[in-house]
C-alpha cells in the first residue's frame, strides 16, 4: 500500500485477491475426511410433530448420521435464551420460548429444522432426506402481528394465550401527553414496515471439526462475532469452557446483522463431527436460505402527530406491533424492534415523544438485525408522518421538516429518550442536498415530465442515528524482531475494508508503511477478544483502540530511543515514524526500536523485551451520524413503473478515514433502502403460512438498473466522543433511502390525487393507486 494517513482514499487491499477468485470462504475450505449435511425442514407453518420414520435414510448409500429431536434429548444440549428479562404489558414476566436445535414436540413455521443428515457427499445427505418419514397433525397457522393479536386467533403456545411476547414502553409520557393535550391538530396514521430477508452474496455455510484428544472442537463458519460466537455455543449450547472451542472466520460475502448470531446449523455441524469423527460441513442453499435466515423487520406502527398552528411538532405517539416470529428465544428478536425507538425523535423538538413496542409470536422464522439495526424503522415512522403532515397542511415537505430542525446553538441537545446529541448541523445538511439537487426547480421538472407521460415525485428525508453505542472493541499492536507490525483486531471484516482502513490509522499514527503492517482478525485462538462489527461501530471503537494502541507503541518506544539514543526519556519526541532527541538531529527509526526491543543488551533495565501493546477502546462513545437525504421518481401514468431518476444525499458521519470506502458503505445502503421501499417484499401466506416468495422469481432483489447515478456528498462535524472524530456510515444509506424513497413516491401519486400506499411501491401497487383515481 506505502505509507498513507487518515483521509486519503486509499483502494482497498483485499479487492484483487477476492476479484481473482483467491478470497478464503468457508466452502473454499476442503479437509481431509470431509463430509456433507443436509437439513430437513418443515413444510408446514404450525403442526404436532409426531413419528420420524429415518430407517431407510439411516440405511442410504453414503449416510453417516441421522439426528433428530430425540436424539438432541439424549445429548442434552442447550438452546439460546434472552439475556435481558422483559415483562408483557400486563406486568408478567415475558413469554421466553426457547428453540431447539431440532424441532421437538411441535414444528411452528415453514423451515423449522427436523432433521440433520450427514453423508459423503451432499447429494446423498440429501436423497436420504427424501426417505425420512414425518408424521404432522398440522394446525391452524398466523402471520401478521395484528391478526395474531386479535381475539381468536390461532394459539402459537399453549401457555401463552394472545400470542404477545413481551412490551416495551421508552420516551416521556406525560411530556407527550402534556404535548398532545395543547395540540391544534393531531395527525394521525397507520404505517406498515414490510418484512425482507437480507440475500447475502456468500450465504451461511460452516465446517465443524472435533478432536477427540483434547475434547475441542473447531468451528469455521460465516459470522459476525468470532467471540460472540462461541460465547454462544459453548455457554448456552454446548455447556463446555471457551477454551474447548476455537471459531475461525476468513473472508466473509456479507453479514448486515443476518450473520450476527450463532445459527442452529453450526452447533449441528459440531455435534455431527463428534459422533462422526470427520469434519462436517454445511452450506446454505440460495433456496433454503429465503426460507432459513433470520428475517427482518415486519411491524405495524399506529401513529399520532401533534402540532400546533405554526406547524411546530409538539409530541409524537406511536404503537408499533411487531412480528418476531414462532419462537422468542434470544436478544437477537427482541432487541431489532427497541434497541433504536429513540431514533423516534430523529432531527426535531419534540416536547415530548412515547413509545410502545410490543414482540408478537407468529408462524414465521425468528426477525433479527438487519442494515440499519432497528434504526430505519423508527426513522421511517417519524419521516412518513412529517411527509403525512405536510400534505395535510398543504406545506412544502422541506419547510416544515427547517422549521423543526433542532438548530446547531441547542447542542449537546438531550431528547425525550435522554440520549445526548454532541454535535449536528441538521438544517444545514438538509440546504445543501436541495441547493445540490436543484429543489427550487422541481415544478419545471415536474412539467417536463408530464409532457413525457410521467409523474414526477420528490421525497426528502432527514435522519440522525445513534452508533457505536454498545459494548468496546479489542485491539493489538505487536511487532517482531525483523521490525514489522502486526495489527490484531477483534471487530469482524465482511465487506468493509478494514484491513486497509485500520492500517491507514496505525500508519498515520506511527508513521509506518501500510506494506510493513499485517492485520489479523477473526480467530478465537489468535484474537484474545472481541466483539464484533455491526451497528456502524467497527471504526468509532476499533479505530480509537488502534489510536490508543498506538500511543502505547510510542510511549514505550521513547524509553527505548532514549536509552539507545542515550538521553532523557522527556526529551525524546516521536514524529512521522522517527525518534529524536528534542532540538538535535539524533534519531532513531521505528522499526529499528522494535528490533533492538528483542534484544536484551539494548533494552533499558526493567523493561519487558518486544514492543507490543493492547488497547479496548468502549464506554459512553455513542455517537450520531447524520444527513439529508432527496430522491426523484418518475412514474409512468400507465404503467405504474417507478425509476429512480435522481439521488442526492449530504451525510454528516464525522471524519472520514478513507472517504472513498465511507461513500462505499453509503452508497450500499443507500441500494439496500430502495431495495426495500419498491421492491423487495417477504410474504407469508395467510391461510397456510407458506413463505410465498421462496426464490428470486418472487422476491425481487433490486438490479444495478434499478438505480440512477447517487450524488453522495459529506460535511465534516467531527466529534469529540473519540480521538479520531468518527461518528459511523455503515448505517446512513439505508436510515436515508428507506423514507426518502417512499416519500418520493407517495409525492408522486399525491399529484393526481392517489392515497398514499405502504411499502414496497411494486409496479402493482402503484398501477393499482393510479387506477383507483382514474375510477
Amino acid at each position: 500500500m506505502g505509507l498513507y494517513g487518515i483521509g486519503q482514499s486509499v483502494l482497498r487491499e483485499e479487492d484483487p485477491r477476492l476479484l481473482k477468485g483467491r478470497g478464503r470462504y468457508v466452502d473454499d475450505v476442503q479437509l481431509a475426511g470431509e463430509t456433507r449435511a443436509f437439513v430437513l425442514r418443515s413444510p408446514h407453518a404450525h403442526a404436532k410433530l409426531g413419528n420420524i420414520n429415518a430407517a431407510a435414510a439411516k440405511a442410504a448409500p453414503g449416510v453417516l448420521a441421522v439426528l433428530t429431536g430425540d436424539d438432541l434429548k439424549g445429548r442434552g444440549l442447550g438452546a439460546p435464551r434472552p439475556v435481558v428479562p422483559r415483562k408483557k404489558s400486563d406486568g408478567s414476566p415475558a413469554f421466553v420460548t426457547p428453540q431447539p436445535l431440532l424441532a421437538q414436540g411441535f414444528v411452528r413455521y415453514v423451515g423449522e429444522p427436523v432433521v440433520f443428515i450427514v453423508a459423503e457427499t451432499y447429494n446423498q445427505a440429501k436423497d436420504a432426506a427424501e426417505l425420512i418419514e414425518v408424521e404432522y397433525d398440522t394446525l391452524p397457522s398466523v402471520v401478521t402481528p395484528e391478526e395474531s393479536l386479535a381475539p381468536g386467533a390461532p394459539q402459537l403456545w399453549e401457555k401463552n394465550p394472545g400470542n404477545e411476547a413481551f412490551f416495551h414502553e421508552a420516551g416521556d409520557k406525560a411530556a407527550t401527553d402534556a404535548a398532545f393535550a395543547k395540540a391544534d391538530r393531531i395527525i394521525k396514521h397507520r404505517i406498515v414496515v414490510n418484512r425482507v430477508t437480507t440475500n447475502s452474496m456468500e450465504p451461511r455455510g460452516c465446517l465443524a471439526e472435533y478432536d477427540p484428544e483434547e475434547g475441542r472442537y473447531t468451528l469455521r463458519a460465516t459470522i459476525q462475532s468470532a467471540h460472540g460466537t462461541r460465547s454462544a455455543i459453548a455457554d448456552q449450547i454446548f455447556m463446555i469452557p471457551q477454551s474447548k472451542l476455537r471459531v475461525v472466520c476468513d473472508n466473509m460475502g456479507g453479514g448486515f446483522g443476518m450473520k450476527g448470531g450463532a445459527s442452529a446449523e453450526y452447533s449441528l455441524a459440531m455435534w455431527a463431527a463428534e459422533i462422526t469423527g470427520r469434519p462436517v460441513k454445511w452450506i446454505s442453499e440460495r433456496g433454503e436460505g429465503i426460507l432459513s435466515d433470520e428475517q427482518a423487520r415486519d411491524s405495524v406502527i399506529e401513529t399520532e402527530l401533534a402540532i400546533d398552528k405554526d406547524a411546530k411538532f409538539l409530541g409524537l405517539r406511536t404503537v408499533h406491533k411487531c412480528a418476531i416470529g414462532a419462537y422468542n428465544t434470544s436478544d437477537r428478536n427482541v432487541n431489532p424492534t427497541m434497541v433504536a425507538i429513540g431514533c423516534l425523535n430523529n432531527t426535531y423538538t419534540f416536547q415530548g415523544v412515547h413509545a410502545k413496542v410490543i414482540g408478537v409470536l407468529t408462524n414465521t422464522m425468528r426477525i433479527a438485525f438487519y442494515r440499519g439495526g432497528g434504526r430505519p424503522e423508527p426513522l421511517y415512522v417519524t419521516e412518513t408522518i412529517v411527509d403525512v403532515a405536510a400534505k395535510e397542511l398543504g406545506m412544502d415537505p422541506a419547510e416544515i421538516r427547517r422549521r423543526n430542525a433542532i438548530p446547531p446553538s441547542a447542542m449537546p441537545y438531550t431528547t425525550p429518550f435522554k440520549q445526548k446529541y454532541d454535535c449536528g448541523e441538521f438544517a444545514r445538511t438538509m440546504e445543501e442536498c436541495m441547493v445540490r439537487y436543484g429543489y427550487s426547480e422541481i415544478d419545471k421538472r415536474r412539467a417536463d415530465a408530464k409532457k413525457r407521460g410521467k409523474i414526477l415525485g420528490v421525497g426528502v428525508g432527514l435522519l440522525v442515528e445513534p452508533a457505536a453505542g454498545r459494548d468496546y472493541e479489542h485491539v493489538e499492536v505487536r511487532f517482531d524482531p525483523s521490525g514489522n507490525a502486526t495489527l490484531i483486531c477483534g471487530s469482524m471484516d465482511h465487506g468493509q475494508g478494514h484491513g486497509t482502513t485500520f492500517k491507514q490509522v496505525l500508519s498515520d499514527r506511527l508513521g509506518l508503511d501500510s506494506d510493513n503492517i499485517r492485520y489479523v482478525y477473526g480467530d478465537t485462538d489468535v484474537v484474545t477478544q472481541g466483539v464484533g462489527t455491526f451497528g456502524s461501530r467497527s471504526a468509532v471503537l476499533a479505530g480509537s483502540s488502534v489510536v490508543m494502541a498506538a500511543d502505547r507503541i510510542i510511549e514505550k518506544g521513547k524509553k527505548i530511543a532514549a536509552h539507545l539514543l542515550e538521553a532523557a526519556d522527556a526529551d525524546i519526541v516521536f514524529a512521522k515514524g522517527k525518534f529524536t532527541v528534542g532540538g538535535t538531529d539524533r534519531s532513531v527509526g521505528l522499526m529499528e526500536v522494535a528490533k533492538k526491543s528483542f534484544n536484551q543488551d539494548t533494552m533499558p533495565k526493567g523493561l519487558e523485551a518486544g514492543l507490543y501493546s493492547r488497547a479496548d477502546y468502549g464506554g459512553d462513545t455513542a455517537t450520531f451520524p447524520n444527513g439529508t437525504h432527496i430522491c426523484e421518481v418518475e412514474v409512468d401514468q400507465d404503467t405504474g413503473h417507478v425509476a429512480m431518476t435522481r439521488y442526492f444525499a449530504v451525510d454528516d458521519v464525522g471524519v472520514m478515514i478513507n472517504p472513498m470506502l465511507c461513500e462505499g458503505q453509503i452508497f450500499g445502503g443507500i441500494v439496500q433502502g430502495a431495495g426495500q421501499a419498491l421492491l423487495e417484499d417477504l410474504l407469508y401466506d395467510r391461510e397456510n403460512g407458506q413463505l410465498v416468495t421462496g426464490s428470486f422469481m418472487d422476491y425481487c432483489m433490486p438490479r444495478a438498473d434499478d438505480f440512477c447515478e447517487f450524488d453522495l456528498h459529506n460535511i465534516v462535524i467531527p466529534t469529540k466522543k473519540n480521538p479520531l472524530g468518527v461518528k459511523g456510515a455503515g448505517e446512513a444509506g439505508t436510515c436515508g433511502a428507506l423514507p426518502t424513497v417512499m416519500n418520493a413516491v407517495n409525492d408522486a401519486l399525491s399529484q393526481i390525487g392517489a392515497k398514499r400506499i405502504e411499502m414496497p411501491a411494486t409496479q402493482e401497487r402503484v398501477w393499482r393507486a393510479l387506477q383507483s383515481v382514474r375510477a
